[in-house]
């Protein structure tokens, strides 16, 4: 049976944990995330915004989903896939093509069009041409993209050139791949992919990661959205990890994994908060004092501490770490959101040399702070995060029951 999509309408209902709005994170987050889905319009900007709406709208589905699913740890679609916002979205925006392209225009980019992979492989549950694409980028991305001489693959097609960014692109998917087709090989590569990475854009001092290591788009500068590319991408990795069974993984396997991704995303989060901010955001290069504070890097990272908190919680700590992601979170209430919800001043999307602050509405800024909004909801729900139930007065025991359904 099809719906008025087009799409295939499956048996049962929305998981009931999943929860929207249920808290005001200080600025109007609807406002915020209507532009995170109308403002993109390039491969990896639909990707960030369908995990974006994913991880906000359909939360059970995502591989944060703190439901349990050791029989199956690809969260099962059990709803109509018209009520999945995140898959309508990537329905709409997947452009199925070959090799590189083959679930968008990448332009060049190998990371790019794979950050549509995990809507591609949910949707490919029930439509086989996207099953069919999901593969067929998995396997250009794997097999036949260039490579670092130590192994990493290439952000481009051209040549070798690793780019931070690549990190949220294309190893979750690597690894969302694997738990699904369950190879543990695909998330094995996965994981080594972000230890590749590090070992060639790690900086000295600080611990951070450079932008771009390569001859066509060179920059050593310390990005700070190219490090919380990296570190949130380690992060879906790494929750990927934790869901695969013991019969894909075994324990001492997926004890090591965690160790190392662990560590690596807590060396981005150590270096991004020592780093010097400007009102309470981090400035477009880490490092360097003459640079503007902006929305785009430092609410991606809070959306990393937030997961992390959960994911493991005896790292990650109120103190620093949710004490400063939630002090991130109270700078963008303080005037950094408009009545239009444009999240500002962020870094030029296109262009992160660019000295003029992007006031316009940043399409990936956009979905940062969605993501952020997402990671802080949900560790508020899953009682990790500090949190005044008052504010939401007789709402409170509703949402906290909800919260604890699957």
């Amino acid at each position: 049976m099809l719906s008025l999509y087009g799409l295939p309408v499956l048996a049962s209902a929305v998981l009931a944990w999943d929860q929207v709005f249920p808290f005001n994170p200080g600025f109007d987050i609807r406002a915020v995330t209507a532009l995170a889905e109308s403002l993109p319009s390039h491969s990896w900007e639909f990707g960030t915004a369908a995990e974006a709406s994913l991880e906000l709208y359909n939360a059970s589905l995502s591989v944060f989903s703190p439901c349990n699913h050791d029989s199956d740890p690809v969260s099962p679609i059990k709803a109509p896939i018209t009520t999945v916002r995140a898959l309508r979205y990537a329905d709409e925006k997947i452009v199925i093509g070959s090799g590189a392209n083959a679930l968008s225009d990448g332009d060049g980019a190998v990371g790019d069009p794979a950050s549509l992979g995990v809507s591609a492989l949910l949707l490919g549950q029930t439509i086989p041409k996207y099953a069919d694409a999901a593969r067929e980028q998995l396997d250009f991305v794997v097999n036949e993209a260039p490579r670092w001489s130590n192994g990493a693959i290439s952000h481009r097609v051209e040549e070798p050139e690793l780019w931070a960014d690549f990190i949220y692109m294309a190893p979750p998917f690597i690894a969302y791949y694997g738990l699904d087709k369950s190879d543990a090989s695909l998330i094995k590569e996965a994981v080594e992919q972000c230890k590749l990475y590090r070992e060639v854009l790690l900086s000295q001092y600080p611990k951070l990661w450079k932008h771009i290591v390569g001859n066509i788009h060179p920059d050593a500068g310390i990005w700070s959205t190219g490090n919380a590319w990296a570190a949130a991408g380690m992060t879906r990795v790494l929750a990927t990890v934790l869901r695969a069974p013991s019969s894909l993984v075994s324990s001492s396997q997926k004890r090591t994994w965690t160790d190392e991704l662990t560590s690596m995303i807590k060396e981005i989060i150590d270096g991004a908060l020592i780093s010097p901010d400007d009102n309470g955001l981090l400035r477009n290069y880490l490092d360097d004092t003459t640079w503007f504070g902006e929305i785009s890097g430092s609410s991606l990272i809070a959306a990393v501490v937030y997961r992390m908190a959960v994911l493991q919680p005896k790292v990650f700590g109120y103190h620093p770490y949710l004490e400063w992601a939630d002090a991130t979170r109270e700078t963008l209430g303080e005037g950094h959101v408009t009545s239009e919800g444009i999240a500002r001043p962020a870094v030029n999307p296109l262009g992160w040399g660019d000295r003029e602050p992007f006031v316009t509405g940043s399409p990936e800024g956009q979905n940062f702070v969605v993501l952020m909004y997402a990671a802080w909801r949900d560790c508020v729900l899953q009682r990790v995060c500090r949190f005044d139930w008052s504010s939401v007065g007789k709402n409170a025991q509703d949402i906290q029951n909800s919260a604890r359904k699957c």
